[in-house]
């Protein structure tokens, strides 16, 4: 599948696959300068990318497992939603769950980005669902107690 891709900026980098068969696609943080994240605080960071993503898919923006791990940074929303209508930029807002601040430079990695079909569905109002063993059991209703 063809991504179109465009530069917002000279600085700005492609999206890249760390491996052969990774599911997402490294984004870098395109900045002047260093941008400090305080603890618990969130920074909208560019990538200067916008793109044009096939009808039918979204990219899903995910945090880095080292980035999260290593500096507790992570997309606040969780998962950033690109939809494929969408012609901005491509930002990520990267939160610090941590205690102490860190610093994103420029060309850093700063989220992934997967590409996946989705499914538009047609919601309509109904009386009664059907009926399953689980019912109406959640938050964990499943789990070995």
């Amino acid at each position: 599948m063809n991504v179109k891709i465009k530069k917002l900026s000279p600085d700005a980098k492609l999206p890249v696959y760390g491996s052969q068969y990774a599911a997402g696609a490294d984004l870098f943080a395109c900045i002047e300068g260093d941008v400090a994240i305080a603890p618990h605080e969130t920074v909208m960071i560019p990538t200067g990318l916008a793109m044009e993503l096939p009808v039918g898919y979204a990219g899903f923006i995910y945090a880095r497992s080292g980035l999260a791990s290593k500096k507790g940074l992570a997309p606040a929303n969780k998962v950033g939603v690109v939809d494929c209508d969408y012609r901005g930029e491509v930002k990520v807002a990267l939160h610090n769950h941590g205690g102490v601040a860190q610093t994103i430079s420029c060309g850093e990695r700063i989220a992934q980005i997967v590409v996946a079909p989705y499914v538009t569905a047609q919601f309509e109002e109904a009386e009664e669902l059907s009926s399953t063993i689980r019912g109406e059991g959640g938050f964990g209703s499943t789990g070995t107690k």
